[in-house]
């Protein structure tokens, strides 16, 4: 009877131990994901950024080819303010949802592939001074090989750029030298008898 109480004894204390554990654990990524929120809205925005991105291009390219020269402000204006209202309405919606979803598809792969002293690595590097002054800084490195890269490889890419606006243009029938499109040729009248 007595190496019955000490063995339940001993499993009450491991998964008392084992819980406890499991706590630490989840506290630890719920701080970690709450660490990340600005990132996780950050996300949610370039979303909604994103599916807008094709509408206003379209828009912009449709005003200065379609609309008169006298109407574009207003027009523009106009679509600016519905991309606007499109924004405001939509990234709340995208963003809230966003920090709803977060800790379940966080937690599960951040418990599977982080142990708790790897989880307490994490979060003392993020809140670390080095850790802010690097997150300051990646905009400008990110800004910085960008511009390098673009002044590197301009020349090959815009030819390789200009050949393909030949080409799609060419495909679609549109003109390719900046003037009109190639007019039709008139159907011809039946002959006369």
């Amino acid at each position: 009877m007595k190496k019955i109480k000490l063995a339940l004894l001993a499993v009450a204390l491991a998964s008392t131990s084992m819980a406890a554990l499991a706590q630490d654990k989840a506290t630890l990524i719920k701080q970690f994901i709450d660490i990340q929120r600005p990132g996780i809205e950050s996300l949610a925005r370039g979303l909604v950024e994103q599916s807008s991105a094709p509408i206003a291009q379209a828009g912009s390219q449709y005003l200065q080819t379609q609309v008169p020269e006298a109407k574009r402000e207003a027009a523009a204006k106009a679509a600016d303010a519905e991309l606007k209202k499109y924004f405001d309405e939509t990234y709340p919606i995208v963003r809230d949802k966003a920090v709803q979803l977060a800790p379940g598809a966080l937690t599960p792969l951040m418990e599977q592939n982080f142990s708790e002293e790897e989880l307490k690595q994490l979060l003392a590097w993020i809140n670390s001074p080095l850790s802010k002054k690097y997150q300051e800084l990646n905009p400008k490195m990110q800004t910085a090989l960008t511009e390098k890269l673009v002044t590197e490889t301009r020349a090959t890419v815009e030819p390789k750029m200009q050949a393909l606006d030949t080409a799609v243009a060419k495909a679609l029938g549109a003109p390719t030298d900046g003037g009109a499109a190639p007019a039709k040729a008139p159907a011809k009248a039946p002959a006369k008898k």
